[in-house]
């Protein structure tokens, strides 16, 4: 499925070079061609960047750049002629992505928009683990077994994510209440056992291994 990409320009000339370079891309496209369009269309729909001038009639490009980033985290990339550090600077202060002053290379544009979306699928990366059919996802805090969402609690939880990111890592108990629980929780290895278990039961996989006289383990995959 083709990412959406918004582009909010008041000059019609920029809306039709942008479009184009970006259709040819692969990409769909929405234009607005003011501020408060702009924010009609974002409202009105999902897209996976927003690319936006500064100097727009209605509402300007900072004021509609802070009121998404108050409701998402989309990727926003600034195009403008303002080109002092200063403007550049309140650009990324409001959270937007990058920041590209006019006159600018298509190609430019282009490898720019590449980029962003290149950071987000490592970035996703880094919040997805996953092992065999066990699917977390650390930033929602929501793990799936085949598909289907179990409950966890933050223990469970935050004891899977331990086991997934080192494979193959033996940890005992103390090791667990350590690093789970903190160095002042007074816990006990009775506890850390439970909470194993329940977690077991709740995956209905085999795949948390005692090591007998030592701990725990999550194997490393073929």
């Amino acid at each position: 499925m083709s990412k959406r990409i918004l582009v909010i320009e008041d000059e019609i000339a920029i809306q039709n070079i942008l479009s184009e370079l970006l259709r040819n891309s692969g990409y769909e496209v929405d234009v607005a061609s003011d501020g408060m369009e702009g924010i009609d269309a974002f409202h009105a729909n999902k897209y996976d960047l927003i690319m936006l001038d500064i100097m727009m009639p209605k509402i300007d490009g900072f004021v509609v750049c802070e009121m998404i980033r108050k409701e998402s985290d989309v990727p926003i990339i600034i195009l403008t002629a303002l080109d002092s550090e200063d403007q550049q600077l309140k650009g990324f202060e409001l959270l937007a992505d990058d920041y590209i002053t006019k006159p600018f290379s298509l190609k430019l544009v282009l490898k720019r928009v590449e980029a962003v979306f290149r950071r987000i699928k490592d970035t996703q990366k880094e919040e997805l683990l996953i092992y065999k059919d066990i699917e977390m996802n650390l930033q929602s805090h929501t793990v799936t077994v085949d598909g289907e969402s179990i409950d966890l609690t933050k223990f469970e939880f935050d004891i899977l994510q331990l086991f997934l990111k080192n494979r193959g890592r033996v940890y005992t108990r103390d090791d667990l209440l350590t690093y789970v629980w903190g160095y002042n929780f007074l816990g006990s290895e009775s506890g850390v056992n439970f909470h194993i278990m329940n977690l077991r039961k709740k995956l209905n996989r085999d795949y948390i291994k005692t090591i007998r006289g030592v701990g725990y383990k999550i194997e490393k995959e073929n």
